[in-house]
């Protein structure tokens, strides 16, 4: 079987965020970027199913300057191959990445994918379904966890609420990850570099259009209110209740 993960950097949110000159997107030239939180989940699951199911796993990224070390780093984890998608923005939308990926996953032969259930991101947390509808093949998101049974895979889907429902799904088909079964592994820096100096790369040409169905208009930081105040006792309370004229 062979596994196909795309993943995608994201701003990290312990950074300030930037806002660019044009006011509608983030300023990437200064942000700090992170592997997907929810991608490295559906990396860690894609190992887990190569090491109980002798699958094959392939990570796909958009090309740019920090491609190179997320692909290395998913090879250190265990991934077999990496390829980087050339021609698309590794920033677009998620209609116009959906169209990469799914284009990617059916030209490496995916029997299965596995996606990030979200990113932050996301304005519609959609890659999963559009990447299926792309492709034509079924679509499971908010997966905790995957049981490959001959031409079909057994998923968890997490509900609200804590429900949690079971589904059979034929491959091949496009899975939403909300967290593997188990932590994504650690991948130490000398593993990094030693697979640097001894594994390649692959390119693939991305087919992407330009299906995006939104645009934004204008993007800031939230306003900035007058301060909070700590209240210790009751008193305090009272006494701003008094001032209100509440009491």
């Amino acid at each position: 079987m062979k596994i196909v993960v795309p993943l995608k950097q994201v701003p990290d949110l312990v950074e300030e965020l930037e806002v660019d000159d044009s006011g509608t997107q983030l300023d990437f030239e200064v942000l700090k970027l992170k592997l997907n939180e929810f991608d490295d989940h559906a990396l860690e699951e894609a190992l887990l199913l190569k090491e109980g199911d002798s699958a094959e796993v392939i990570v796909v990224a958009a090309d740019d300057e920090d491609a190179d070390r997320i692909l290395f780093t998913a090879l250190a984890k265990g991934a077999d191959r990496a390829v980087k998608l050339t021609g698309v923005d590794a920033n677009a939308d998620n209609h116009t990445l959906s169209q990469a990926f799914a284009s990617a996953a059916q030209g490496l032969g995916a029997d299965l994918v596995l996606v990030g259930v979200q990113s932050p991101g996301d304005r519609d947390g959609q890659l999963a379904p559009m990447m299926a509808a792309h492709m034509d093949v079924p679509s499971v998101s908010v997966v905790t966890g995957v049981q490959p049974s001959g031409q079909m895979v057994t998923v968890h889907k997490e509900y609200s609420g804590g429900m949690m429902a079971e589904f059979e799904v034929d491959l091949p088909a496009v899975l939403g990850i909300q967290a593997a079964r188990q932590a994504p592994r650690y991948a130490p820096v000398s593993k990094v570099r030693q697979v640097q100096q001894s594994a390649s790369l692959e390119s693939l040409d991305a087919q992407a259009g330009g299906a995006n169905t939104g645009k934004v208009l204008k993007l800031e930081p939230p306003p900035k209110g007058q301060g909070a105040k700590m209240l210790s006792s009751a008193e305090d309370i009272l006494e701003i209740l008094k001032e209100k004229g509440v009491v």
